[in-house]
């Protein structure tokens, strides 16, 4: 078989496996956590026909490109070694319950330094704008409801639930538009109707593995967060965390780091709780941001590391 070949599996297979196991836990953990009295392979149904519409319709209307044009600026590569490692670095901290970003690791694989450091400025806004907005939003939720004391009422509670099936699946498909262009890079751009079936045969068999896990160990960033189990907060961080990406699927193609965002998010929550909950004070906080924080910066380390040994050891003469 040809090594380019073996390389293009192991390195699609991986970088599936990574944005399953590792970002989709953005998305979906909230969803998870908040559903427990519902059967796992409900839930894992229910996320897999959201995933397979989108791809669809990615690559419906886009010419085969079910990137949603994320790829534009990162060209099609014949897949060596060092691409394949990438993702298999990113299994790495992902078994150790690391949230890196999957976009940082993978992309910078294969773009330029240039394409690098757009990607990497477009997510500290996103982690910025993220916090700064939640912040604001849930001072405002603060003034009418305690989260986490103040029960939903009875009557309420159905209503809740649907709308955060519909919010959760408004989430992920503005999600998959950003992160399914870390798997596709391995692919060709227009992907023909076979190589679709197989990516969307794929993610869906990852997708029931990660709800059997209940998410596995990145799951425990979201348990560590205030009120995540319960069904009306996972809804309102949803419902947010959907704007937000879609906005910066809109304002233009370069890929972004969905991680930073959503850590972004869950710290300007975090800070407004503290902020106007006089039980919950600052210093228990900081804590849980900073080991994010550091987290995120440790795997940005990593990725700069990756991009600089490919573009200045094994192709000094490249891109």
């Amino acid at each position: 078989m040809d090594l380019t070949l073996i390389y293009t599996i192991l390195g699609f297979g991986l970088a599936a496996y990574s944005v399953i196991a590792n970002d989709s836990v953005q998305t979906l953990g909230t969803f998870i956590a908040s559903n427990e009295r519902f059967k796992w392979y409900w839930l894992a149904a229910s996320a897999s026909t959201v995933l397979a519409l989108t791809l669809v319709y990615g690559w419906a209307v886009n010419d085969g490109d079910i990137t949603f044009g994320r790829l534009n600026k990162i060209p099609y590569q014949t897949i060596q070694w060092y691409h394949a490692a990438a993702p298999f670095i990113l299994v790495i901290l992902t078994r150790g319950g690391i949230p890196v970003s999957t976009t940082f690791l993978v992309l910078s694989a294969f773009a330029s330094t240039v394409i690098l450091e757009k990607v990497l400025i477009k997510s500290v806004i996103g982690y910025g704008l993220a916090a700064t907005i939640a912040y604001i939003v849930w001072i405002c939720v603060s003034y009418f409801i305690n989260e986490k004391f103040d029960k939903v009422q009875e009557n309420h509670r159905k209503a809740w639930v649907i709308g955060q099936w519909f919010t959760t699946g408004f989430l992920w498909y503005t999600w998959l538009s950003h992160d399914v262009a870390n798997i596709a890079v391995f692919l060709p751009r227009q992907l023909p109707v076979e190589l679709l079936a197989v990516c969307i045969i794929t993610l869906s068999v990852l997708l029931f593995y990660i709800f059997w896990d209940k998410g596995g160990k990145i799951q425990k960033v979201i348990y560590s967060k205030t009120g995540t189990r319960y069904t009306r907060s996972a809804t309102i961080i949803d419902f947010v965390y959907a704007i937000i990406l879609l906005y910066f699927k809109q304002y233009n193609d370069i890929p972004m780091s969905t991680t930073w965002v959503f850590v972004g998010l869950l710290c300007g929550r975090e800070l407004a709780i503290a902020t106007m909950n006089k039980e919950y004070k600052l210093r228990y906080v900081f804590p849980l941001i900073g080991k994010d924080f550091l987290k995120m910066i440790f795997g940005l380390s990593v990725s700069v590391g990756i991009v600089l040994s490919i573009h200045y050891i094994f192709i000094p003469n490249g891109f």
